[in-house]
């Protein structure tokens, strides 16, 4: 009954298998490897982008932070919600790796921020002349950290208000998989056809021990990145270990047949979380995690028969039995429905 984070979870047996492979006799580094070609290739054909860039790293937060420093500047602001992934758990990776763009936070409902909401968020900036932040690129977290997903015309309807000002798009797309078979989309009308420049491809979170593709779909930048990646020490000499990765993770729909069942299971707990007396979902889940709130005595009646998951808005263990506090599940691909269904029976009286 493992809830805590599909960061937790197991690789999938097939890229394990495919990085023993990858570790016989001897390959380029530095991204020189034959699996590597195979993989932009994949990648372009995937999200229809015959031109794309295509660069992998080892960390989601690598993956964000280096993007953003390859579309803004020090003197930038860059805009995004206040959940987002690079503004509550990236101990400020994007700023320092920027020179010191600032995070600009942009209201949102649901997690999701609305064209109006970042339309009154850039208005606000480059008000002072030099001295104030200048603005600087929207990043747009797709699945959101609370488990929502932008539909393509929400997509749309944020990067028109963006370009309209001239600024880039970013997709931090740490669970980009877990939305697109949320929405039943293509890669392609979920990022450049909705007017997405740059997207945080990511696998870790999805059955991979550790790689994200940084993708821009202008490939003007990509030397710029090339140089960002080295001096900020993402560059992997034994690089053939990440393409191996990514290439199993494409090859024969890995990556959406293992999104799929995470998302089902998480379908399968809310229903449960739906029969439980006093538990309310909070949010609109849509993708592998849920929020709900319940009982401080329901959480205690399934931690201590061995769920892990977090618990927010205080300590389970100590206060009033009846003060509703919230718990965050999340669902990996190997996510076993039995324990779905023990975890259940455990929060019920």
């Amino acid at each position: 009954m493992f809830f805590a984070s599909d960061n937790a979870g197991p690789a999938h047996p097939k890229v394990m298998d495919a990085l023993v492979a990858a570790n016989q006799g001897y390959a380029s580094g530095y991204g020189a490897d034959a699996p590597m070609v195979e993989v932009r290739q994949m990648i372009r054909d995937i999200f229809e982008a015959p031109d794309a860039a295509v660069h992998l790293v080892a960390t989601g937060t690598a993956a964000n932070a280096l993007t953003l420093a390859t579309l803004s500047n020090p003197w930038e602001a860059i805009f995004c919600t206040p959940m987002a992934h690079i503004h509550e758990d990236e101990c400020n990776a994007p700023e320092f790796y920027t020179g010191g763009a600032k995070l600009a936070l942009v209201e949102a409902v649901d997690a999701k921020m609305t064209a109006p909401t970042l339309l009154a968020a850039i208005e606000s900036e480059e008000t002072r002349g030099v001295h104030g932040p200048q603005r600087g690129p929207v990043s747009i977290t797709q699945a959101t950290e609370k488990g929502t997903v932008y539909t393509t015309a929400e997509l749309m309807a944020l990067t028109d208000v963006a370009h309209s000002f001239g600024l880039k798009t970013h997709l931090d797309g740490a669970r980009f998989t877990n939305a697109l078979v949320s929405l039943g989309c293509t890669p392609a009308e979920m990022t450049w056809k909705a007017g997405i420049d740059a997207v945080s491809f990511g696998g870790t979170k999805n059955g991979l021990i550790g790689v994200e593709a940084c993708i821009f779909f202008d490939p003007a930048v990509s030397k710029q990145f090339e140089l960002r990646r080295k001096r900020g020490a993402h560059l992997f000499s034994k690089h053939r270990y990440l393409s191996a990765q990514m290439h199993a993770y494409l090859t024969d729909n890995l990556w959406l047949d293992m999104a799929r069942q995470a998302n089902a299971a998480c379908a399968r707990l809310i229903r449960g979380l739906e029969d439980v007396p006093q538990v309310e979902i909070q949010f609109s889940p849509q993708s592998n995690l849920v929020f709900f709130t319940a009982p401080r005595s329901v959480h205690q009646r399934a931690l201590q028969a061995g769920a892990v998951y977090y618990v927010m808005g205080g300590d389970p263990d100590s206060g009033p039995a009846d003060e509703r506090l919230t718990g965050r599940l999340v669902c990996d691909w190997s996510c076993d429905h039995g324990a779905i269904d023990r975890f259940i029976a455990h929060l019920k009286p």
